[in-house]
């Protein structure tokens, strides 16, 4: 819940390709407070059966940035032989990659006060990310 001096973030991730939530996306948060500071890792979460991280870390005060990890290709590596055994890039994979995105990272700036949501619609060959409510 945000505060007047934090923001906080939710998210959640549909598999598109599945039509279903994706579960078990190990996702890891990160905030800077300035655009020139290092990022400080503050945690992480895995989705639920519904796609979702309930429990998400805190924002520390000043936060302006944040930054989250989706690890997508230990996802799609779990899901591949039942939902994307005919994919080309499955089949014809180079290094043992079952996916084009191995990894999603969205960075997005926030301000004390305000909730942000940020869905992720994600395929092994594309994703999509917006602000939801």
């Amino acid at each position: 819940m945000s505060t007047e001096t934090t923001a906080s973030v939710s998210t959640h991730i549909l598999d598109t390709s599945a039509g279903r939530p994706a579960e078990g996306v190990a996702v890891q948060l990160s905030a800077r407070s300035g655009r020139g500071a290092d990022w400080q890792a503050l945690g992480g979460s895995a989705t639920d059966a519904d796609g979702r991280c309930k429990d998400l870390p805190a924002l520390p005060e000043g936060t302006t940035h944040v930054r989250l990890e989706f690890d997508t290709e230990t996802y799609f590596a779990s899901k591949q032989a039942a939902a994307q055994q005919d994919a080309p890039a499955l089949r014809d994979s180079e290094n043992g990659r079952p996916v084009f995105f191995p990894e999603v990272t969205i960075a997005f700036a926030v301000v004390p006060g305000e909730h942000y949501h940020v869905p992720l619609l994600l395929n092994p060959f594309g994703y999509s990310v917006y602000r939801g409510s």
